[in-house]
């Protein structure tokens, strides 16, 4: 009888013993588990970066070091363990979902600022391109809201544009005598090229001083030089905007309405690019465009510059508009 009974208290004890080895393996693979979908998860949002996983809220204690009287028994210490891991892993996942809503609503805005832009150049380049052909009726396109050589604005008449000074000759210069040739190129050896050094803007300047004296064949293929060699240069926008007006002076005002809406299209950012808007709209009233076409120009030019456009700028603006009836 003794014998039985000490039998079935060994069997207790070791059932209880097993117990507690039972849970904690079971809680030990949790464990595993948890750790392994934990370092995926830093891989994703850390890809390679050595060092910059998240620090684990509840760290293991040294094996080789022999603890006092534990406050917890092994299970609880692993289901604290358990519990941090599965709060950092969904910590990570909401910074994940809440960067994802975000990446999205970046690219939707993006993409419908993309679609307003693309549908804008379209409409001006659709206009520019019909400029192929017309009437050079109209009269003369006003002056620079400022000099294009940086220079102060000349001075307007009282209707607010610029008198263009009176040209004689078949060529559009200023030649009196016979030998026209002859005084073109003494004109144009007149001219000094500016030695700052910058080759962009002296190259700019001389093409201006050609313009300036109404040598504008000359002045158009010095400018047309600027923009291919210096294409980066802030000077190109510049010397894109001044070649349409040379274009428009001189008598083609089709060459003009494509030189100005190129402008407008590759440096839309260039100091010019309002200019040239805004000439675009001069070059389609010397060629007789209807208003509705003029017009749309000049919403674009308020739409899209609106905010940096000088008060003379906003003048000749709305003084356009008038003129062409815009509503």
């Amino acid at each position: 009888m003794r014998k039985h009974m000490v039998a079935l208290v060994l069997l207790a004890s070791s059932a209880m013993g097993a117990v507690p080895a039972v849970a904690q393996s079971g809680v030990e693979g949790r464990v595993s588990r948890l750790e392994s979908e934990m370092r995926a998860v830093q891989r994703k949002v850390f890809p390679g970066g050595a060092g910059q996983y998240i620090e684990p809220d509840i760290k293991p204690t040294d094996p080789n070091v022999i603890p006092g009287t534990p406050a917890n028994s092994p299970v609880a210490d692993l289901s604290t363990r358990v519990n941090a891991l599965e709060n950092q892993l969904s910590n990570v996942t909401g910074s994940i979902e809440t960067t994802q809503h975000r990446v999205q609503v970046l690219e939707d805005a993006f993409n419908a600022y993309k679609r307003s832009t693309d549908a804008r150049l379209k409409a001006l380049e659709d206009t520019a391109s019909s400029t192929g052909g017309g009437s050079n009726g109209g009269s003369g396109a006003p002056a620079p809201t400022m000099g294009d050589d940086g220079s102060a604005p000349p001075s307007r008449s009282g209707s607010g544009a610029v008198k263009q000074p009176a040209r004689s000759g078949a060529n559009g210069d200023d030649a009196t005598s016979s030998g026209g040739d002859t005084d073109r190129q003494a004109r144009i050896a007149a001219l000094q090229r500016p030695p700052s050094g910058d080759k962009a803007e002296d190259a700019y300047l001389y093409g201006y001083r050609l313009w300036q004296a109404k040598l504008y064949p000359e002045a158009e293929a010095q400018l047309k030089l600027v923009t291919t060699t210096y294409p980066k240069h802030k000077r190109a926008s510049y010397a894109q905007n001044l070649l349409g007006r040379s274009y428009l002076e001189d008598g083609k005002p089709s060459l003009a309405s494509l030189a100005f809406y190129d402008n407008y299209k590759k440096w839309p950012d260039g100091e010019r690019a309002p200019d040239s808007l805004y000439y675009l709209g001069q070059s389609l009233v010397k060629l007789g465009k209807p208003s509705a076409d003029v017009c749309k120009v000049y919403r674009e030019l308020e739409d899209v510059y609106g905010t940096k456009l000088s008060e003379t700028m906003k003048a000749d603006v709305a003084r356009a508009k008038t003129q062409s009836k815009c509503a």
